[in-house]
Formats: C-alpha cells, sequence, structure tokens
C-alpha cells in the first residue's frame, strides 16, 4: 500500500520537474530517509503526538535555505497530508524512476573473492547485451561459496554456486545411471 501512496506522488514529482532537479531531489530525498534509520529521528517523525506542522518544519530545517520552492512544496504537501513516513519509499521510488528514464541500473556482485574489474566489466557488458540497459556493478564481499549478481530494479538475480553445481552433477550422473 505504501508503494502505491509513494508512487502518486514520485509520479507528481517527475511531472513538474526537469531531469537535473530530480536528480538533485533524489539525493536530498535520499539523505532524508538515512536520518529515518536513527531511531529518534524516526519515531519523531511517524509519532502521533506530534503536530503535522511541527514534523514538516523539522524536514524543511533539515533541507536549509537555499532548497527548491518545488521541493519545499512538495514536502509541505507530503506533511499536509500526514505521509512524511512515507519519505524512505519515495526516495527510492524516485530514484527508481530516474534510472528508468536513464535505463541506467545499478547493481550489485556478491562473491567471497575479489573480482578483478574486467571480470566485473565484463559481467556488466554480459547483461547489457542481455537486458539492454547500462548497469553498474558494485563488488560487495559475503560468505557465499560462488557469485551472484543481482539488479533488484530490474527484477535480475544470477546465482552461481558450487553446491548448486556439485547438486546438479550429482542429479545428472544419477539420471543417467
Amino acid at each position: 500500500m505504501e508503494e502505491l501512496i509513494a508512487n502518486r506522488y514520485v509520479n507528481a514529482l517527475v511531472d513538474i520537474t526537469s531531469s537535473e532537479q530530480r536528480a538533485e531531489f533524489s539525493t536530498l530525498l535520499s539523505s532524508i530517509a538515512k536520518l529515518f534509520d536513527d531511531a529518534k529521528v524516526s519515531e519523531s517523525l511517524t509519532s502521533p503526538l506530534i503536530k503535522a506542522d511541527t514534523k514538516t518544519a523539522f524536514v524543511l530545517d533539515g533541507l536549509g535555505k537555499d532548497c527548491d520552492i518545488k521541493l519545499q512544496n512538495f514536502i509541505k504537501i507530503i506533511g499536509e497530508n500526514g505521509r512524511l513516513d512515507l519519505l524512505p519509499v519515495i526516495a527510492r521510488k524516485l530514484h527508481q524512476a530516474i534510472q528508468k528514464e536513464s535505463n541506467e541500473y545499478e547493481g550489485v556482485v556478491l562473491s567471497s573473492n575479489t573480482l578483478k574489474d574486467s571480470e566485473i566489466a565484463e559481467l556488466e557488458t554480459s547483461l547489457k547485451t542481455y537486458t539492454g540497459s547500462n548497469i553498474k556493478l558494485i563488488q560487495e564481499q559475503s560468505d557465499l561459496d560462488g557469485i551472484k549478481v543481482s539488479v533488484d530494479d530490474l527484477g535480475i538475480e544470477v546465482n552461481f554456486s558450487k553446491q548448486r553445481v556439485k547438486e546438479q552433477l550429482i542429479d545428472f550422473i544419477t539420471k543417467s545411471l
């Protein structure tokens, strides 16, 4: 339900802004969304005991005086409607809309070993031919015995694990006997 409501706000924001403004707003909204990771800030922005005007003023003060008037009005509307708790979802959805518009996506490569830059570039090229989109992969270390490539915004998840290959090989051998 939250995502449906957030989509309406994001669509409105996309309709009234240029691509440069969207990129700037996405950065600012993402930084506001990170504030929700702090329990005290999250509690104060979602508390029914604090007036909506106070919450909105708190968020606007965080943006500063030099903030674009469209973003200020956007935050005010969200605050008036009691939807400040949706800011993290709105930030994520706006980022997804920008990626879709530019046809450039971000993905994650999880592996126990560090991959070379050339190997990551090869994975990016393979994904580009498969999807038709530019994909920038970021590597993260994990205890996974193999490699997992994930591009959430495109719904792509590829997993190569040694255990799975081993199981498939055993399965193939037992079926052929």
